[in-house]
């Protein structure tokens, strides 16, 4: 009889997604924030998170204006408040965020515990400069820096999860270095802003492939459609969760703000990992293992 597997995630974890659309008036959409999280825990779930750029238009040359310093911007303070008041996690989606007498900004996923504290901060890697004919272009490095670290860290008593933004999802490392071994991570989070032509073509896939890559949860969470103002960058939508076989437990719809709620199970992991076990199978001796000797940003 095969060995009976432990799982990375100690118990049953409810989680809520909260896909809203961001405006100009930066004021607005935190209490707009501040609402839907009031909403949102009355389902009592332990952690809540919100999409990419949440308190700020998704626009290159917009970024430094609404930039905010780190711990004591306006946001960061918000959030503390909302994750102590209302005993939750927060993972607080991402902000544009600004040095103290240095000119880099940054794209920042800060995540809170229920006593108000940041327990993670995670600069986006891997900066969005794509061009696709007769598609989209955009450039995140005309304005911003790209983060040095891949983001680990403790989730209280249930275990290890792994954090990204956006087009992180789309260097597989990152959560690599998340589920291997020692940081063994039940789930990687990514707030996310994949727009309608990157969207459709590549959203579920990648959220799927990374979760079948390294059998845990994937959790993204995008902005709602602002389909009343058509000449903004128009998100994607479709917020889901995806558990370690690669199925689809929750998703959002695209134009909408709404709520979507999921429970993740702590039995998938070791029974997607003793089925097919290709988690203990890497053949470290043809190729690198990525978690070893890597840049990881952890509390």
């Amino acid at each position: 009889m095969s060995k009976v597997l432990k799982s990375p995630l100690s118990k049953s974890l409810k989680i809520a997604l909260i896909q809203l659309k961001a405006g100009n008036d930066k004021q607005a959409n935190l209490l707009k924030v501040t609402k839907f999280i009031e909403d949102a825990v009355k389902q009592n779930p332990t952690i809540v998170m919100l999409p990419e750029c949440f308190n700020s238009p998704y626009a290159v040359d917009q970024f430094r204006e609404y930039a905010e310093l780190i711990p004591q911007g306006e946001t960061t303070t918000l959030l503390s408040k909302l994750a102590k008041e209302h005993k939750v996690y927060i993972v607080g989606g991402s902000i544009p965020e600004k040095i103290e007498g240095g000119q880099n900004i940054y794209n920042t996923s800060l995540t809170f515990n229920p006593d108000g504290e940041i327990i993670a901060q995670h600069r986006k890697a891997h900066l969005f400069d794509i061009d696709i004919p007769n598609g989209i272009t955009f450039q995140e490095s005309l304005t911003l820096t790209a983060g040095d670290k891949a983001t680990v860290f403790k989730l209280g008593e249930y275990g290890n999860v792994g954090l990204g933004i956006c087009y992180d999802i789309r260097f597989p490392e990152l959560a690599s270095i998340a589920s291997y071994a020692p940081n063994n991570s039940f789930a990687m989070f990514y707030p996310g802003a994949f727009n309608t032509t990157t969207g459709p073509l590549h959203w579920h896939a990648l959220a799927r492939a990374r979760a079948i890559d390294n059998q845990i949860f994937v959790i993204l969470c995008s902005p709602a459609r602002d389909v009343e103002n058509p000449k903004n960058y128009q998100a994607y939508g479709h917020s889901l969760v995806v558990d370690p076989f690669g199925k689809i437990i929750a998703e959002a719809g695209e134009n909408d703000e709404e709520i979507i709620y999921a429970e993740l199970d702590p039995n998938l992991n070791p029974n997607a990992r003793q089925g097919i076990p290709v988690h203990y199978q890497r053949r470290f001796d043809i190729y690198n293992d990525v978690s070893k000797d890597a840049k990881v940003n952890s509390k």
